[in-house]
């Protein structure tokens, strides 16, 4: 039984502690054999069954068959946490319903809100988001996709490539940002919905990753896309880029809480009943300190995470500091606790099947994905240092 008494923290009310009690004990119910061997077929599994639940509510607004007003940060990562700490695929199936619809939600029309977000909610439409390219990952401003506007301004043509796109090969449809060139750099890139049968987009390629996940290099050529499916005006896509991905940002802290909780429930259980010298693992001083490290590892990343969270919610302030600091030491934090969870697990810990050997591949790619440890702190230095000169 994982500690639960972060959610008695001033950070939260009583519509989220329920929320985590109910979805606690759906997963509890739900969540036993996922096959994660056939990613592609388990994911479209696991967003009809979180749809059907309800849950995917919680990503799109109440206007467009949402659980909430408005997208909720400490929700979100609440059921981010709480998926993750019970199945880290029904975790990225959650995640990407959210992030892959967040620029919709965001910036799009209201009829492109009524076209999509009702069948993300309910689980009938798979939602992926298009940014990174080939050689422009972690510097957005560098893409070459481009698309320009036909002569008659009725569509846009879409050509380049989109690689590492969570979801790619399963989704309905793609969140895409290309370069419009309004501007040099970030201020040149536009955003845009795209149906995967549109013509001219395809798969170039399936990625395989150490903990299988449906990933994909997306290919356009000559790819029209009418120009009602812009999200928010031209030129805008790395604004409306950086928006999402600051709600989004540290719901992926949330998720690595949850794979470190896990991690530290597996590790106390192992201590606590392996024999060891004439007692059990647990009474060796080392094994003590360890055990100290990793429960003041995951609060500290806990209070970053929903101190973020509450910031954007409840003070509605702009978090991109916040975010990236709970996204840094969540998925920096999560992966020291499960690689000493391993080590106590010894020779079991390596094992393929089971969970500790698991975590130690699913929490790898967070440290990378929605920008990496590094890109996080460049992103914190810049904002301390403006908010000193401000």
């Amino acid at each position: 039984m994982s500690d639960k008494t972060y959610l008695d923290l001033p950070f939260f009310d009583a519509a989220h502690r329920q929320l985590e009690r109910e979805l606690d004990g759906w997963c509890t119910e739900h969540l036993k054999d996922i096959d994660h061997h056939d990613a592609d077929a388990s994911c479209r599994a696991l967003v009809r069954q979180l749809g059907t639940a309800g849950w995917l509510r919680y990503c799109v607004p109440q206007a467009f068959g949402g659980a909430l007003p408005q997208l909720d940060s400490r929700a979100l990562c609440l059921l981010r946490e709480t998926l993750a700490r019970h199945d880290g695929l029904a975790d990225f199936a959650f995640a990407m319903q959210g992030l892959g619809s967040g620029a919709i939600t965001l910036a799009g029309s209201d009829a492109v809100r009524e076209r999509y977000l009702p069948r993300v909610a309910r689980g009938e439409a798979i939602a992926a988001f298009a940014l990174s390219e080939p050689e422009a990952g972690s510097d957005v401003a560098a893409m070459q996709c481009s698309a320009q506007l036909s002569a008659d301004g009725s569509h846009y043509v879409l050509d380049g490539s989109k690689t590492w796109i969570s979801n790619g090969g399963i989704a309905d449809f793609y969140c895409v940002f290309a370069r419009t060139g309004e501007a040099p750099g970030a201020r040149g890139i536009t955003a845009f919905v795209v149906d995967a049968d549109t013509p001219g987009l395809s798969i170039a390629e399936r990625i395989d990753v150490i903990a299988p996940h449906p990933l994909a290099t997306l290919r356009f050529d000559n790819c029209r896309v009418p120009v009602e499916n812009r999200l928010g005006e031209a030129g805008q896509g790395f604004k409306v880029a950086m928006m999402t991905l600051d709600i989004f940002r540290a719901s992926v802290a949330a998720a690595a809480l949850g794979f470190g909780r896990a991690a530290l429930d597996d590790a106390l259980a192992r201590a606590t009943s392996r024999p060891m010298f004439g007692g059990v693992l647990a009474d060796l001083q080392l094994t003590q300190a360890a055990i100290g490290d990793m429960a003041t590892a995951i609060d500290a990343a806990a209070l970053l995470t929903y101190r973020a969270a509450w910031l954007r919610d409840v003070k509605q302030q702009r978090t991109t500091r916040e975010a990236a600091m709970a996204k840094m030491v969540a998925t920096e934090n999560a992966q020291q606790v499960i690689d000493r969870a391993v080590q106590m697990f010894g020779g079991l810990g390596v094992k393929v099947g089971t969970r500790v050997e698991s975590l130690y591949r699913e929490i790898r790619s967070l440290r990378i994905y929605e920008g990496a440890t590094e890109v996080q702190k460049l992103i914190i230095a810049r904002e301390t240092l403006a908010a000193r000169q401000a």
